[in-house]
């Protein structure tokens, strides 16, 4: 009987930072696993394996005359989390090969941090922190003239995805009155979480604090820019959380420096930042370095729900925890590959 190979390509992933010894060990017992961690698997190593490969752990390109030297694959499973460009998806949902993503484990660290960030602008904490060292702090009323309360405050979601979700049902205990900008969602699965459907004119302008969690197509590049940002109410917060190309960057920024906004930003164009990009001088600007979704526990999570899936999958049952790739809506993701773990 000819071997179960099943590829392990998860750069910039690696096992050890996706998989506890105990899950590594249950991939382990679907079949021979094939690894190659230091650098992506070569062309020779993939093609050598293809015959008699049933799973992929990776990032591999798969185009159509790739997956014609497969027969047996059964399930693509990307644990960048992005679907990228490299793979045809509509051949896979032709030959009935799970095409498979657990990037939904970034959505709760994602959403706890984005409520933190935006209660740091709503609250001036970080900023009141450096205050107080610098011997310039302001007490009680005079020390809040430009913050307000998070509780009660509009807040509008541009983009209602994994992470929108665990956002919404995060902010709940606020009482917040949540409008939603997404277009490819049906108003009744927004209006079944207690939020509005709105227009993207209607989240900014009504919103006192707006969370951008939408992903990066070919539709939407840079469709956030000086128009928007103007506007918004003077003194809202603005939060980028999910991709940098959605929003005209360098606009974002001019906004917040104006001291017209407020703006927080988990990503950025370019990642690593530049040690001299202006970006880091900026006022009004909250800056994190990509990392609200990088949790220890996160990246587990990754691990545990493709091989619970990929278990599933060799039983010849669908899968139950991953998000499964569109092939309509995969062709449209302009998401960078992730260089940075």
């Amino acid at each position: 009987m000819s071997r179960s190979i099943i590829l392990v390509d998860p750069l910039p992933r690696t096992l050890d930072l996706i998989m506890e010894p105990s899950v590594r060990a249950r991939l382990e017992a679907l079949g021979d696993v094939v690894v190659s961690e230091d650098r992506p698997m070569s062309s020779d190593e993939v093609e050598r394996y293809l015959p008699d490969t049933v799973m992929i752990f990776g990032q591999t390109d798969m185009p159509r005359e790739r997956l014609d030297r497969a027969p047996r694959l059964k399930a693509i499973i990307n644990v960048e989390s992005n679907f990228l460009p490299n793979i045809d998806y509509q051949a896979c949902v032709e030959r009935g090969i799970w095409v498979i993503t657990p990037a939904s484990a970034f959505a709760s660290p994602v959403a706890e941090a984005s409520l933190a960030m935006a209660l740091d602008l709503a609250r001036g904490v970080t900023a009141a922190d450096r205050d107080f060292r610098q011997g310039v702090e302001r007490y009680g009323l005079e020390g809040n003239e430009e913050t307000f309360r998070f509780a009660g405050a509009p807040v509008g979601l541009i983009g209602f995805g994994d992470l929108g979700r665990e956002l919404r049902e995060l902010i709940r205990p606020f009482r917040n009155t949540v409008r939603v900008f997404d277009p490819w969602l049906p108003n009744e699965i927004i209006e079944r979480l207690d939020c509005e459907p709105s227009t993207l004119e209607e989240v900014l302008r009504e919103s006192q604090v707006v969370f951008v969690f939408a992903s990066v197509t070919s539709e939407n590049q840079g469709f956030i820019g000086a128009k928007e940002f103007a506007m918004m109410r003077p003194g809202a917060a603005f939060l980028l959380m999910s991709r940098a190309a959605v929003v005209d960057f360098p606009a974002m920024i001019e906004a917040a420096q104006s001291g017209r906004i407020k703006v927080a930003t988990d990503v950025f164009p370019d990642e690593p930042v530049a040690a001299d990009d202006p970006v880091r001088q900026a006022n009004g600007v909250l800056l994190s370095a990509h990392r609200t979704g990088g949790t220890r526990d996160a990246f587990y999570a990754l691990g545990s729900m493709a091989v619970a899936d990929a278990e599933l999958i060799m039983k010849g049952l669908p899968p139950r925890l991953c998000r499964r790739a569109d092939p309509a809506t995969a062709a449209m993701l302009r998401s960078k590959p992730v260089s940075v773990s």
